[in-house]
């Protein structure tokens, strides 16, 4: 995007309307995202605002070439794990909490309802999957990130973006399976 090149190049000369702009554009993508991978809004919040002084304070390595968005969810990436390991909420290995989402359509307030009640189970299951799966799937689904990006983002080559977002479709597909067997869906 051209306007994050031009605000990245506003930043490097000191000017704070670079920020501004690129926080505009950035801030509610990038907190969602910490939201999903930590699972604690405190957290989250935390990071979000270590992930913005850092990427103030290294904007000089930042590559115009390159889209500034994957370059800023690294920098919060590296910060989300590190603050994950050291609070130690939760293993890497391990799932964790969080509160479900829900989300609904525009048309009849019956089909909305079930559209919520649906998204909330899903939301749920998801909540229980391992920070590194919830992350790749937030990225990939709710940011929309195309796959060389996404892999630039985790900072691992496209083969290995690829291999985990299968295993965490395949874990999420898992787990819906048996909460359905466990409930009625319908």
């Amino acid at each position: 995007m051209d306007s994050d090149r031009e605000d990245a190049g506003r930043l490097r000369r000191g000017d704070t309307t670079g920020l501004a702009g690129l926080m505009s554009r950035h801030q509610d993508r990038l907190f969602r995202y910490l939201l999903r991978l930590v699972g604690d809004e405190t957290v989250a919040e935390d990071v979000f605002q270590q992930a913005w002084l850092q990427a103030t304070e290294r904007i000089s390595r930042y590559d115009v070439s390159r889209p500034f968005g994957p370059w800023l969810f690294a920098v919060a990436r590296n910060l989300a794990m590190d603050e994950l390991r050291r609070r130690r909420l939760e293993s890497l290995d391990e799932s964790g909490d969080e509160p479900p989402a829900t989300v609904g359509p525009d048309g009849d307030p019956l089909a909305r309802a079930l559209v919520r009640q649906r998204s909330a189970r899903v939301a749920e299951v998801l909540s229980g999957l391992p920070p590194l799966d919830r992350e790749v799937l937030s990225l990939r689904f709710e940011e929309e990130l195309p796959l060389p990006d996404l892999a630039g983002t985790l900072g691992v080559p496209l083969p290995t973006a690829k291999a985990r977002l299968y295993r965490a479709l395949a874990r999420l597909r898992e787990r819906l399976l048996a909460r359905a067997a466990e409930e009625d869906w319908r």
